[in-house]
């Protein structure tokens, strides 16, 4: 994943199989893509506008043609406790797809995610390490990684 186009790439991948009632963790240092593959995600939905990283807000809403899709970002948390103060709690539920940047800050409060993909940024390119958290985050991945192989062919 070499650069930001490839990671919007990835991001719009992850449309096949997204649905209501999952989660998705994107881990990793400022700079690596985040915020980018969720714009991917987003737009490939079919959200038309922009999509900005939710650093100051911590919360995005999304109502999307099938999905209310809601992209945290949990950067400003100085503790968990936040995670608990915040309300965010139910958001989390079958009728919702959550993106959450930055889920470490929220400690063990928040559950595991059905997919969860680190990404990293050096010199030379971004990488992305998927990994799926429950049966339908396979579903999810595997769906995805489909779509992404073919999408480079």
């Amino acid at each position: 994943m070499p650069d930001e186009a490839a990671t919007l790439r990835l991001g719009e991948a992850l449309v096949a199989g997204a649905a209501n009632g999952l989660v998705l963790h994107l881990k990793g240092e400022l700079g690596s893509g985040k915020t980018s593959l969720a714009r991917g995600l987003i737009q490939g939905l079919g959200h038309t506008g922009r999509v900005k990283s939710p650093t100051y807000t911590l919360l995005e809403p999304y109502s999307l043609l099938r999905l209310n899709l809601y992209h945290f970002d949990f950067y400003r948390f100085k503790d968990r406790s936040e995670w608990l103060s915040s309300g965010f709690r139910e958001y989390f539920n079958p009728e919702s797809l959550c993106i959450v940047e930055w889920p470490e800050r929220a400690g063990d409060l928040l559950a595991p995610p059905d997919l969860e993909i680190q990404l990293q940024y050096d010199a030379l390119a971004r990488t992305a390490t998927p990994g799926a958290r429950s049966e339908r985050g396979a579903a999810w991945l595997a769906t995805a990684l489909s779509r992404w192989r073919s999408s480079l062919a």
